[in-house]
């Protein structure tokens, strides 16, 4: 089969999936000019909201990005929450989970294999572990500004503001908020430098 072809029947697909999901929540709603390769996982609750703006570009396996792509990219948002991501984003392997809220801007690159979590999706207290009390589960929005690069491998955690223009070393466990034109990196991440 010819790769014309090949991206012919992946669009398609694509469309059939999006569209199923849209008849059955009316919560989500995704702009035109996306360019996904491969499906992804997408999961929502009942009252959830997911909201992606135009020009997405989503790798979902190695094949379409040679990063090195762990799995397909999960965007799960659940019952009540809010994920609202913004125009010209890119994404490969990635992982969203959206206990809460959870709002992107525009132009925001991830590298492969990055997530962006803002739930701890369980209770930090081993005795409301042992009966898994979903009451004791911590939730904080997570706020990503316009053009942040975030690098392969990183992880964003609940509570996080991120600042326009902010970038995120590779392999980073970002804990607490991070102002504009700033580099951080490591685990948990430090400043490592302004941007000029």
């Amino acid at each position: 089969m010819s790769g014309r072809l090949v991206e012919m029947g992946n669009k398609l697909l694509v469309d059939v999936y999006l569209s199923l999901i849209k008849a059955r929540k009316t919560g989500f709603s995704i702009g035109d000019g996306y360019r996904i390769n491969g499906l992804p996982i997408i999961r929502m609750g009942e009252t959830s909201i997911c909201q992606i703006g135009t020009n997405l570009r989503m790798n979902n396996s190695t094949k379409y990005n040679m990063v090195g792509i762990y799995k397909r990219c999960s965007i799960a948002v659940e019952n009540g929450a809010s994920l609202k991501i913004g125009n010209d984003c890119g994404f490969s392997g990635v992982s969203i989970y959206c206990g809460i809220s959870i709002t992107i801007g525009n132009n925001l690159t991830c590298g492969g294999n990055v997530s962006i979590w803002d739930t701890d999706f369980h209770p930090l207290s081993y005795l409301e572990r042992r009966r898994y009390s979903s009451d004791a589960i911590r939730k904080k929005p997570i706020l990503i500004g316009n053009d942040v690069f975030i690098g392969a491998n990183s992880i964003i955690l609940k509570g996080v503001t991120i600042g326009d223009r902010a970038i995120i070393a590779a392999g980073s466990v970002v804990t607490k908020s991070i102002p504009p034109d700033e580099i951080w990196g490591g685990n948990p991440a430090i400043l490592l430098r302004k941007i000029q």
